[in-house]
């Protein structure tokens, strides 16, 4: 069976500054978001069948991760984000067919400037996640043949339904 894995390349992660998504450039590797739930352990001298008994407690969405190329635009970016007390939202959107889009809202916890002597100069931002994350599905940014051939017999349908009601017109 052949695999349905995903190359990373051509993933994105943006941030919505002033209402409109702005991508965040030189990123080389997201890590997260790294979710997780609490349990509560409910375990009582009832519980007869020698195991601990738990129940839900509350998600946490973690945090998400990033690694990235300094530049001065990309670190003063993140770093506007890290001295604002209100959170901002974020999304990544992988490079798959449907565009599927994780999106957050967050605040910058921490983000480290990496200084060596034989390596590129890099930042690591890391957003702790406020809330859930949503999980969508985007619309395919190049329709197939099919979906194109369909809206093309779809408008001659209609483009012939307007030319019997012009006809029969006195």
């Amino acid at each position: 069976m052949a695999s349905n894995a995903i190359s990373g390349v051509g993933t994105k992660i943006y941030r919505r500054k002033a209402g409109e998504w702005e991508p965040m450039a030189e990123v080389n590797s997201i890590s997260g978001p790294g979710m997780s739930r609490e349990t509560i352990d409910v375990t009582s001298l009832d519980s007869n069948a020698g195991y601990r008994e738990f129940i839900s407690g509350i998600r946490d969405a973690g945090t998400v991760s990033l690694s990235m190329n300094f530049t001065h635009d990309t670190y003063s970016q993140a770093k506007a984000d890290f001295e604002s007390d209100v959170a901002n939202e974020y999304k990544i959107v992988v490079n798959n067919p449907t565009k599927t889009t994780l999106q957050f809202s967050g605040l910058v916890t921490e983000l480290p400037l990496n200084v060596e002597v034989a390596d590129k100069i890099s930042a690591d931002v890391t957003i702790k996640i406020s809330g859930a994350v949503t999980l969508t599905d985007g619309t395919p940014t190049n329709p197939t043949n099919r979906t194109i051939c369909t809206i093309k017999q779809n408008l001659l349908k209609l483009w012939g339904y307007q030319q019997r009601i012009t006809t029969k017109r006195p």
